[in-house]
């Protein structure tokens, strides 16, 4: 499945991947950690399409200023899933010791 897509999912996927449990970073932060600082939309994209759950994952990409956003399976899920890792969440947003800004 993999040689099927373009490199850039592939490389969203790969950075992703890295994300340790317990953690979330933002849409933006990996588009800058791919050199591609303006594509945070491109990489919620590819997000939305990934299939590698859950070896990737997506579920721990918030949006830049720490609500939760967007999750296939529904925004409930995905804070139900941050939860049990144990994130903190507030209000719909991600409380700042669990985000990573810089990867």
């Amino acid at each position: 499945m993999l040689a099927a897509m373009t490199p850039f999912p592939q490389e969203v996927y790969k950075v992703t991947k890295c994300i340790p449990r317990g953690k979330v970073t933002t849409y933006a932060a990996i588009a800058r950690a791919l050199k591609n600082p303006r594509a945070a939309r491109a990489v919620g994209n590819a997000l939305h399409k990934n299939p590698f759950v859950p070896q990737v994952p997506c579920h721990r990409v918030v949006q830049r200023d720490g609500k939760v956003g967007g999750f296939a399976r529904g925004r409930r899920e995905k804070i139900k899933i941050l939860r049990h890792e144990g994130v903190k969440i507030s209000n719909g947003k991600v409380e700042p010791a669990f985000l990573i800004i810089k990867l």
